[in-house]
């Protein structure tokens, strides 16, 4: 199996996007949901879009909660993104009009409590499902959930594509994929000195780690 593909999320400095790309993870997310303690404001974006491009491969992936096509689309007429993450209470017709209108993919996080959360994961028309903590923030609460459901929700939908997100940090990345075995992990809290600024230590600390699961 091919390791784990990291996305760090939640940045919102200039600097912090360059150093996340050149630590060579495969995607950064720009949360654009204005509750969010790690928002980015769309005019900024473009500036942390450029800083990730210059110094890495990083894809930018777009965090939204609850917005219409065409809060979406304003949002990708000023950065240009690679992908859309979708985080909020979205229907598959909601999720199907954001990527028939922005010709991107889409991920649609999940909120994972218990096992009737697992339901009917095949039928959302996204590239990936992102199984998260159960939070009031919409992710970011550095708190894991059961992984055992994630480890159901891999064996009823083998075709699915998973990424993991809830609580992961340097210390506790590699046992996450060596349980789970998701296509990606995803990370804010874990790698941050605060709310939205990277820590330099943490985020090597954690591409080493999954580097090394």
């Amino acid at each position: 199996m091919s390791r784990a593909h990291i996305k760090i999320c939640g940045v919102t400095l200039a600097d912090d996007a360059a150093r996340v790309a050149a630590a060579g993870v495969d995607y950064i997310g720009l949360n654009f949901w204005p509750k969010s303690k790690r928002y980015l404001d769309p005019v900024r974006a473009p500036m942390l879009a450029a800083a990730a491009r210059a110094s890495g491969p990083a894809k930018i992936v777009g965090v939204f909660v609850d917005a219409n096509v065409d809060a979406v689309r304003a949002v990708t007429s000023q950065v240009e993104l690679d992908v859309i993450q979708l985080h909020g209470d979205e229907d598959a017709d909601d999720v199907q009009a954001i990527a028939d209108a922005t010709k991107l993919p889409v991920w649609k996080a999940i909120a994972v409590g218990d096992a009737k959360d697992l339901e009917r994961l095949e039928a959302w028309p996204v590239e990936h499902i992102l199984l998260d903590t159960p939070s009031a923030g919409r992710g970011g609460s550095g708190k894991t959930f059961d992984w055992t459901l994630a480890i159901e929700a891999h064996r009823r939908y083998p075709a699915r594509r998973f990424v993991l997100a809830g609580g992961l940090d340097p210390h506790n990345v590699a046992a996450a994929i060596a349980a789970v075995s998701p296509w990606g992990v995803d990370v804010a809290t874990g790698v941050e000195a605060g709310p939205g600024i990277k820590d330099a230590d943490k985020l090597a600390a954690f591409v080493a780690a999954v580097r090394s699961a």
